[in-house]
């Protein structure tokens, strides 16, 4: 009896530190969807280089995408560009396309 050890306590977890935001994660394009009312959805575009002129692209994703938007100035997540609609995948494709930006630089999330 004397061969059994007392086994130590084990936390799995603390070697990964902070769960937090990372640089890595904050360079990433989220581009989101938000149900509002009924069938009425909201598109957000957050994380935008900042090459890339905010009131410009929000003009130009209006134009565009025939559908209204504003930016919203969050304190936390920086510039925000919220457009109706669903045009997840319309933004990212003029992004890639005709911004320069990397598709493994878009996240898109939602549905």
């Amino acid at each position: 009896m004397s061969d059994i050890q007392n086994l130590n306590s084990y936390d799995p977890f603390a070697d990964l530190g902070d769960s937090g935001d990372t640089a890595d994660q904050q360079n990433y394009i989220h581009i989101r969807i938000q149900q509002r009312n009924g069938r009425k959805t909201l598109t957000t575009i957050q994380g935008l280089p900042a090459t890339f002129d905010q009131k410009r692209m929000l003009k130009i994703f209006k134009k565009d995408f025939a559908c209204n938007g504003t930016l919203v100035e969050d304190p936390d997540l920086g510039s925000v560009i919220q457009l109706q609609g669903d045009q997840r995948i319309k933004v990212s494709t003029l992004l890639v396309e005709e911004g320069g930006v990397d598709k493994k630089m878009i996240k898109l999330h939602g549905f």
